[in-house]
């Protein structure tokens, strides 16, 4: 079975009705009695090399949230998106250049909700051969890849604790070449590593 095969195994085939995490997961006595939830989608972008990359972007130092932070392509949801995948494909677009017929769809993960306001729907697509990358400077600091392997290994997560927002605050975090990863975005890729604990990355195709 190749690792595409295994992928959309392993994923959510419908989208869920809730949300089923957020960034009170680890520290839940700090969860609020109440969130926001403005609707909002990002695509986890896997592309095929000699071994199954994911694709991030770092935001510029200019943006009003999370600036300079590490994060999927993605964002919230317009009128006109009729679904989380157009969102997040299109969201996909505007910040990277990579077209929407370079993207499959395999699956979703959980929805998840950021302490922002976000109800975030993740959405896991495979990058074709040929997709080109013209970043909006606006948005896009980088764009960059780190082996699927290195985030699906438990040994290369860490946990670590610090004030954000006035509370103390448990979370996810990686650190590959430099490129720090963490909160929200940690996270969704610490369900992707649940739902594809076993299976075999040696075949891309």
């Amino acid at each position: 079975m190749t690792f595409a095969e295994q992928l959309r195994g392993r994923l959510r085939q419908t989208l869920p009705e809730i949300t089923e995490h957020d960034d009170y997961d680890l520290d839940p006595a700090h969860r609020p009695a109440q969130f926001g939830a403005v609707k909002a989608a990002v695509l986890l972008p896997v592309t095929l090399r000699a071994e199954p990359m994911l694709l991030f972007t770092r935001r510029t130092e200019t943006l009003a949230r999370h600036s300079g932070q590490v994060s999927f392509p993605g964002g919230r949801s317009e009128a006109d998106d009729l679904t989380p995948v157009a969102t997040a494909l299109r969201e996909t677009f505007e910040e990277t250049g990579i077209a929407p017929g370079f993207v499959t769809i395999t699956g979703y993960l959980d929805r998840y909700l950021t302490g922002t306001g976000f109800d975030i729907q993740p959405v896991v697509g495979l990058l074709a051969e040929g997709f080109s990358l013209a970043p909006d400077p606006r948005e896009v600091a980088s764009v960059f890849e780190v082996p699927l392997a290195f985030l699906l290994d438990p040994a290369n997560r860490r946990r670590e604790t610090r004030m954000l927002g006035g509370r103390m605050r448990s979370f996810y975090a990686f650190t590959h070449q430099g490129h720090e990863i963490w909160g929200a975005t940690a996270a969704i890729i610490v369900n992707l590593a649940e739902r594809l604990n076993g299976v075999s990355l040696g075949h891309a195709d």
